[in-house]
């Protein structure tokens, strides 16, 4: 595949990947259901994680703001942002979708999601991320290896 100069080339809007499962495993506990044992253990699990996921994805937000840059991965990037949150995680919006995802599927009530959220997290991890990474590292070279070094890709 031919990846523009200046864009990732990512396959899919991020959302998208994880919307996608999400939406198949309530479907599937409609039909086959897989439901989750946790008593009144999860609203007190999953509305923490929802909030803690939107609590990263503002964060981030506002990291990529004040750095000058784009949260559109299909955008140029301008800089690279390496403050803010973007300090602990290279990744702080996909961090940020997962812990949604899981205080959904929590919330929910349902397993499958959850059997479902390692194929997001592939697939995000194939078809984004190395493809941000590799284009990130394309353009800024150095800087970029450097920020790699100091930061972890998730936590």
């Amino acid at each position: 595949m031919k990846v523009p100069p200046d864009k990732p080339g990512i396959i899919a809007p991020p959302p998208l990947i994880y919307l996608l499962p999400f939406a198949a495993g309530l479907w599937l506990e409609q039909r086959l259901p897989l439901p989750l044992e946790l008593g009144g253990w999860a609203p007190w699990l999953g509305w923490p994680m929802v909030a803690t996921g939107l609590l990263g994805f503002v964060l981030a937000l506002m990291a990529l703001g004040r750095a000058g840059t784009s949260v559109n991965p299909y955008k140029a990037s301008t800089v690279i942002a390496a403050a803010g949150i973007y300090r602990f995680s290279r990744n702080p919006i996909y961090l940020a979708d997962t812990l949604i995802y899981l205080g959904a599927a929590l919330l929910c009530g349902s397993g499958w999601p959850l059997l479902l959220l390692p194929l997001a997290l592939g697939v995000v991890q194939k078809g984004v991320i190395a493809r941000e990474e590799a284009y990130l590292e394309r353009k800024f070279g150095a800087d970029y290896l450097n920020y790699k070094t100091r930061v972890r890709r998730w936590l």
